[in-house]
This record gives C-alpha cells, sequence and structure tokens, in this order.
C-alpha cells in the first residue's frame, strides 16, 4: 500500500450562490485548493482523465473545452477543439496508442487528437436517432475502449443511449434497440422531463470494458446497471436490486489491476439524500457494499481508482462530499470541498 495520492475534484455551479471549479488535496494537505494556473475562474469541470502513462498529465473536460496539464496539476492550457463553444463531458486515452486521446461533447460530438492534445479532428457528430427531448442538449458522458481490441469505442449519452465504433471512432452506430426493448418491462419505465417513458434507460452515465471479457459492455443509466455480451447488439438487466436497496446508478468502473473487478456508484435518484459504493470481483455477477462508517448526505456521483494502487479508492457526492480509503475499504476518511462547492461531477487521483 503507498501513502494517498493527489486527489482532484470537479465541480459545476449549480446556481448563482453555489462554486464550480477544479479542486486538489495533495498529501499532507489540510485542506482543498482551487487549481488555478490557466483554468477560467469557477470553470464548470465535469471530467478528470490522469494519462495511465504518465500521471503528471492530467486532462479537464470543461463548459468551455479541453484543458491539459503536464506537471501534475500546477497549471493548465486549454485545447482548442475545430468548434467553439462546446462542451467536454469525457476524456479518453487510447489503451496502445498514448498521445490519442478522444473527446466527447455536448451538443453530441466525439473528437479525436493524434498528438496528445495540440489538434482535434471531429469523429461523430448527432448520428443516433433522436429518440428523447430534455431540457438540456444530449451529451456524451463517457468514452470507454475495449482493452483487447483498442480501436473498439463505445459512448453512453446523456440522454441517448449508446453508440459503438469498431474503426477508431472513424465511424459510429447506435446500440441502444436492447435497451428501449428492456424498458418495455414496467419497473424500466422512467419519464422525468421528455414525452417517452423510454427516457430512463436511455439516461446513460458511464460504461467501461472489462479485459477479462473482450466485447462485453457494462453501462450505468438511470434505471440501474446492464451489460450487454456481444458488443452492443443487446442487453440484459443485471438486476442490481439483488444486492443494493439503491439502484440509481451514476458510475461505474473496471479495476486497473484486477479486470475481473467492477466498482458502481448507486443512489435513490440524480439529486437525493443517499448513495454508496458496491465493489464486485466476479465481473458483476455479484456485489457487496464497498464504503463504510460514512454517510453520503447527496447522490454518489463517481469514483477513482489509482492506476497503480489497488488498496485507493475515492468517491464524491453530488454536494461536496469526498471520500477515501487507502486499505482497500477497510476504513475511510472524509474531507469536504470548500462550502459553497456543489453539482460535483468527477474525481481522479494521481
Amino acid at each position: 500500500m503507498s501513502d494517498q495520492s493527489s486527489v482532484f475534484v470537479g465541480a459545476a455551479a449549480a446556481g448563482s450562490r453555489t462554486r464550480g471549479g477544479l479542486y486538489r488535496k495533495r498529501p499532507g494537505d489540510d485542506a482543498w485548493e482551487q487549481v488555478a494556473g490557466g483554468l477560467p475562474h469557477d470553470t464548470q469541470v465535469q471530467a478528470i482523465t490522469v494519462h495511465p502513462a504518465d500521471s503528471r498529465k492530467i486532462y479537464a473536460g470543461t463548459h468551455t473545452g479541453p484543458f491539459r496539464s503536464t506537471d501534475g496539476g500546477d497549471t493548465w492550457q486549454a485545447l482548442a477543439l475545430p468548434e467553439p463553444g462546446l462542451q467536454v463531458w469525457s476524456i479518453l486515452v487510447h489503451p496502445s496508442q498514448p498521445e490519442t486521446l478522444y473527446a466527447g461533447t455536448s451538443p453530441v460530438g466525439v473528437f479525436r487528437s493524434d498528438d496528445g492534445g495540440n489538434k482535434w479532428r471531429k469523429l461523430m457528430s448527432q448520428s443516433s436517432p433522436d429518440r428523447v427531448k430534455m431540457a438540456f442538449p444530449c451529451r456524451v458522458m463517457r468514452l470507454a475502449a475495449d482493452p483487447a481490441n483498442p480501436d473498439e469505442l463505445y459512448a453512453t449519452l446523456e440522454v441517448g443511449g449508446v453508440m459503438r465504433s469498431l474503426n477508431g471512432g472513424e465511424s459510429w452506430e447506435d446500440c441502444s434497440t436492447g435497451l428501449i426493448d428492456l424498458a418495455n418491462r414496467p419497473h424500466l419505465k422512467s419519464m422525468l422531463q421528455s414525452d417517452t417513458d423510454i427516457e430512463g434507460m436511455m439516461d446513460g452515465h458511464a460504461l467501461c470494458v472489462s479485459g477479462a471479457q473482450a466485447g462485453t459492455i457494462f453501462l450505468a443509466v438511470r434505471m440501474g446497471l446492464f451489460r450487454s455480451a456481444d458488443r452492443g447488439v443487446s442487453w440484459e438487466d443485471m438486476e442490481v436490486g439483488r444486492f443494493s436497496p439503491l439502484t440509481y446508478s451514476r458510475d461505474v468502473r473496471v479495476s486497473p489491476q484486477e479486470p475481473r473487478t467492477l466498482y458502481a456508484c448507486f443512489s435513490p435518484a440524480a439529486r437525493s439524500e443517499d448513495g454508496s459504493v458496491y465493489r464486485s470481483h466476479d465481473l458483476g455477477e455479484t456485489w457487496t457494499r464497498f464504503d463504510h462508517g460514512i454517510k453520503a448526505e447527496a447522490t454518489m456521483m463517481a469514483v477513482a481508482l489509482h492506476l497503480q494502487d489497488p488498496e485507493q479508492v475515492h468517491c464524491v457526492s453530488r454536494s461536496g462530499q469526498v471520500f477515501s480509503t487507502t486499505d482497500g475499504g477497510a476504513s475511510w476518511s472524509e474531507a469536504p470541498l470548500p462550502e459553497g462547492v456543489r453539482d460535483v461531477y468527477a474525481v481522479a487521483c494521481t
């Protein structure tokens, strides 16, 4: 077990009396610092990605585009997309080409850079069926690559289901038919803002692919966790309600060290007063609660796994609580973000 790492948290201001921004807590720090060094003050941050081959290289997705740090978060440089005014909600580093990046945006688009973020080109525009009309533009919430086939990419959209590319992002196709089929089941119907009860199944938040099971996608949506064993052609309900009283799912990630181990965040709803983190050691067949001795006072939004140390796990609630364990979940600590920081979306560690 190593010493606790630096933790980064991204927040988006939820109203006039709240604060957004990027926050960092380094080993030995008693309090969080708001990261400046090139980032606009109180910018809304909804994605943080640590480069798997160089932990001092960090990418942030914001309401004004992508940013890059090459010195562990001390200074930041804006990375201009070819279309101005886009929000970046997800950033992926290609598993076998460390200079290749993908950025998912709102309105819906996927951009690719082959030089670490200096230059970008657009790969995907809105090409999925426009099935659900929400009060906000659809956005690419998470991008993932199959470790066994790195040019096999998946994207989950809020609110737009799942899309895939089998050629490194050059072309994309919709993979949501199976999710819509599941929405025929009464307990998987949900309609909050639109005029269709498939809304909940199309409300994608996160997805991942494990190296232990090529072609299998694990998807977190409003209605729970779902799995496709055939590259998105069909989907099945993982029925996490058998293990957790909470099923609204905001995040799902695969362990960097143990490809059969998954972590997921569960809560009652998008805005709630409870949340939890669960872990599975068998690719989602069974789950057990992982966080202990802490109380989330709002929806659990994201979980971060350390790229080298499997004992370190960090998670965040929407209201700005940051929970950490450095001993594999045996004990936990809480470090609240500064007063007024709300609508937390992302957490990462280096």
